[in-house]
């Protein structure tokens, strides 16, 4: 080791993390319980320890000092001592480096190397990097999209670009590289509004899935909430990654990012110490209670199914998950965020409450109160399924809306009412004038399953390649294949699966909330049936830019759809005269219909056979004569075509054809005006016009 001398200060406690000032830096760290702490500093070459320094004050929980001569880029780690009881949860451990969890970058990325952690773990860890006070900054303009404007695009940061033509080599896979023009041109042409990008903070693989030769590609397992991933960076993380953020606003495009407050990459007992565990391991993470209430601190409570679960009702972590999500919007610039199992950020700390301490607190933040805020509404713990059940300024992910759409266009007996139901904004969820209409994120296919290409060319999950023997991922897709199970030349059944993704697609754009579109949807992107694909970095998992006819032909359909979306104010947010929530209201009239032309009763909302029925939307300005939107939707989910008679309103009503889902290339489909009645296909969508 080379040593460096340093003069050393008390320094404060007020501020945790490296705080850079013109004559050095600021060292916080909370670690209520160890006996001492040391600051260990590297060199930026090789990462060698070039100063050990015992920490010389503590005010409270924090240990600090200052540092004289520090400047941005100094590399560091942190090492405690104390008594590790097994009674206590204390786990010091003096031979483990330890990242500052307010670490804004890190010098590398993380992965799991047993051999490097056994005894010292210096070589394995990443060192924690000191970072420039960022000062003034021009940055671009916010574009606020109101949520009845929001169509979200879910993506991988190197998945997104690692096979683009366009993108420069040296450029794939970073954040860099999100930000070429050719990427935010295609989303722009497709009519997004925000990108939903999978997990950019700082993770790292676990054990087991290293040990298989495997990666955790997703990203779902953090080991630090404020450091953006360097496997996704050139040169400089911060600088990269606000230039992406910027690319992006000056282009109309919002950036949320899927954040996991849930567990860390530290694991349960026997998992590694590389951060919170070496810190203050007991109030960090959640455990066991025995019949008596005591705590065992030898078991973890595993609500995330990742071996922890974060404490975030202690009021330590909860302060810091609130400081990074301030740090990403008002420091990174980022727009709002998607929460992983966040049921777990709803128990205090035991039980879900929508009054949890961390539901109140980003709910008075003033800096947060505004940002786009998106619930996984559950987690695998007791009494963890939460749909509808979170405060009102949140989005939901509705996968009542996912299973029930996906179920419907499969052909599935008795789902018209359900799917009815999830259309018009999921209200037996999300109840009129306690929750808006656009509470719910409707989703066809997410990271976590088939996508849609797969949907309708799979019948059973194929993950072979995660090396399981197949037993992971979930097993109730609600997918078909209709006649072969994945890739074929057989034209009618490619045209069946192309009509089906056009079904599903329009669905999602035409239903109430806010339609999430999972990345490469649109470019027909199979994962080869893989339906878990999380450790596969590999064409598997990431988009493929080269399209064929077929593909070309639904990319420029969803661009279609969204459009006719975007262009209408009925198809994006209805307001409803007996909907409180807001005093606007722009809906006159909502009738069903039956294929007669008669308007459904009861009973035919429980006739299991009934597969095809039509939905009108009549503007609240009709009612005077004026010019405004009168919308007719037509659904035929049976495998045979229907003579549907069109409603009249007023006499001679005549509805000219805007969307028929039955045409794969929109310069085909005909110049139709219907007056009395149309001939349905099977298995079709028509979107009707009144003129």
């Amino acid at each position: 080791m080379t040593a460096v001398n340093y003069r050393v200060q008390s320094g404060s406690a007020l501020f945790l993390g490296a705080v850079l000032d013109e004559g050095g830096c600021n060292f916080a760290v909370h670690c209520p319980n160890a006996d001492s702490v040391k600051l260990c500093l590297f060199s930026e070459k090789d990462e060698e320890q070039i100063a050990i320094i015992d920490m010389p004050a503590k005010t409270g929980k924090v240990w600090h000092c200052y540092v004289e001569g520090i400047q941005a880029g100094q590399l560091y780690g942190y090492r405690t001592s104390g008594a590790d009881h097994d009674a206590s949860g204390s786990r010091f451990l003096p031979e483990k480096l330890l990242i500052d969890p307010y670490a804004k970058a890190l010098s590398r990325p993380m992965f799991w190397d047993a051999k490097l952690y056994a005894g010292d773990s210096q070589k394995m860890v990443a060192k924690s990097v000191v970072v420039a006070n960022s000062g003034k900054q021009e940055r671009a303009a916010k574009p606020n999209t109101p949520l009845d404007h929001t169509i979200l695009y879910e993506a991988h940061v190197k998945g997104m670009t690692a096979q683009h033509p366009d993108v420069p080599t040296k450029l794939q896979g970073t954040y860099l590289g999100m930000c070429q023009p050719c990427i935010i041109e295609h989303l722009k042409d497709l009519g997004i509004s925000a990108v939903q990008l999978m997990p950019v903070a700082a993770f790292m693989p676990e054990p087991y899935i290293t040990n298989k030769g495997l990666t955790n590609y997703w990203g779902y397992n953090p080991i630090n909430y404020f450091s953006p991933e360097p496997r996704y960076v050139i040169d400089d993380a911060i600088a990269e990654f606000k230039t992406m953020v910027d690319c992006y606003h000056e282009a109309g495009i919002e950036i949320i990012l899927d954040v996991v407050f849930n567990h860390t990459a530290e694991g349960g007992l026997d998992g590694p110490v590389l951060s919170f565990k070496g810190l203050d391991n007991s109030s960090f993470y959640l455990f066991e209670r025995n019949e008596y209430g005591a705590i065992d601190y030898n078991k973890f409570v595993n609500n995330s199914g990742c071996g922890n679960s974060v404490n975030t009702a202690f009021p330590y972590v909860l302060k810091m998950v609130m400081d990074a999500l301030r740090y990403w919007v008002q420091e990174m610039g980022v727009d709002g965020f998607r929460f992983d199992l966040a049921a777990s950020l709803g128990r205090d700390p035991y039980e879900f409450s929508a009054l949890s301490g961390f539901f109140r607190t980003i709910r008075q933040d003033p800096v947060l109160i505004g940002c786009k805020l998106i619930a996984e509404p559950w987690d695998i713990g007791h009494g963890g399924y939460r749909l509808g059940q979170f405060p009102s300024n949140w989005l939901e992910c509705n996968d009542k809306y996912r299973d029930t759409v996906r179920a419907f266009w499969r052909g599935d007996k008795g789902t018209t009412s359900d799917f009815a139901t999830r259309l018009l904004g999921s209200r037996d969820v999300f109840p009129k004038e306690s929750r808006s209409i656009l509470t719910s994120v409707n989703n066809v296919s997410y990271h976590d399953g088939f996508t849609l290409q797969d949907m309708v060319s799979y019948q059973e999950r194929h993950n072979e390649a995660n090396g399981e023997q197949n037993r992971d991922g979930h097993g109730h897709n609600l997918s078909a294949n209709y006649g072969v199970e994945g890739p074929t030349a057989d034209t009618d059944i490619i045209a069946m699966r192309e009509q089906q993704k056009r079904n599903l697609f329009t669905t999602l754009l035409l239903s109430q909330g806010i339609p999430h579109v999972l990345g490469g949807d649109e470019l027909s992107r199979t994962q080869q049936g893989n339906n878990n694909a999380y450790c596969q970095d590999n064409p598997i998992s990431w988009l493929d830019w080269d399209l064929d006819s077929n593909k070309r032909q639904f990319l420029a359909f969803c661009q279609h759809v969204i459009n006719i979306r975007k262009e209408s104010v009925l198809l994006h947010h209805l307001q409803l005269r007996d909907d409180n929530f807001d005093l606007s209201h722009n809906v006159a009239k909502i009738y069903w219909y039956r294929p007669d032309g008669a308007r459904k009763l009861e009973d035919d909302w429980h006739d299991p056979d009934n597969q095809c029925f039509a939905v009108e939307l009549r503007g609240e300005e009709y009612e005077t004569g004026e010019t405004t939107e009168h919308w007719l939707i037509v659904f035929n989910a049976s495998d045979h075509d229907v003579q549907f008679n069109c409603p009249t309103y007023v006499p001679n009503q005549r509805w000219k054809l805007t969307l028929d889902t039955r045409y794969a290339d929109l310069r085909k489909q005909p110049e139709v005006v219907v007056q009395n009645c149309y001939k349905q296909a099977s298995n079709s969508i028509c979107l009707f016009n009144a003129i």
